[in-house]
């Protein structure tokens, strides 16, 4: 919507140019934590086909098994400057893939969101394979302590909601019984 005047003339439309050279006037500078760009990259290589995880190390992996977290800057180093950006990162590929390729497409995402997001020159990302597995040995190890309570909770509840199940019906099955016994020896009351 345009404000006028009553002479007609513009009175408070500002343009693009006019924002940016007042912007551009105001001192200061845009730095970033690091740990900002550890969640960007960690993010980023969330969805990366053959990557199974970034490994967090032995603290990390203690922690990842006792709760299930979203941690996803563990295993992440980043040297953040005011315009370049290094990444270190440790990572478990899946058994079986072609692992130059999945470390291209690793660097490519990185370059590419931190880029988009900060504006910061990636400059070098190094990647430190520290295992490989089956998808399976993968599931199976990423099982937390808190995943085995729960499982075993359900188990035993499932266990007493059977045993429950089961003296219900011995009671019934009694109490039918005892029911039919007192029918049984029970004179009439009328005749």
């Amino acid at each position: 919507m345009e404000n006028y005047n009553t002479n007609g003339m513009d009175a408070g439309v500002h343009t693009d140019s006019a924002k940016t050279n007042s912007t551009a006037s105001v001192k200061g500078e845009l730095t970033y934590d690091d740990k900002v760009i550890k969640k960007i990259v960690g993010t980023a290589v969330e969805q990366i086909d053959g990557l199974l995880t970034v490994d967090g190390g032995f603290f990390s992996n203690i922690a990842e098994k006792l709760v299930n977290t979203d941690n996803v800057t563990a295993g992440i180093e980043t040297e953040v400057g005011k315009k370049q950006v290094a990444v270190d990162m440790d990572v478990v590929i899946e058994y079986g893939r072609d692992i130059p390729k999945i470390a291209d497409r690793i660097k490519e995402v990185i370059h590419d969101e931190v880029e988009k997001m900060t504006h910061l020159d990636v400059i070098e990302v190094n990647i430190h394979v520290v295992d490989i597995k089956s998808e399976a040995e993968y599931q199976e190890d990423s099982e937390t302590v808190q995943d085995k309570v729960t499982s075993a909770a359900k188990t035993t509840g499932q266990f007493a909601s059977k045993q429950t199940d089961k003296a219900k019906s011995a009671v019934n099955r009694g109490t039918n019984k005892a029911q039919a016994k007192i029918e049984e020896n029970r004179e009439p009351r009328v005749q």
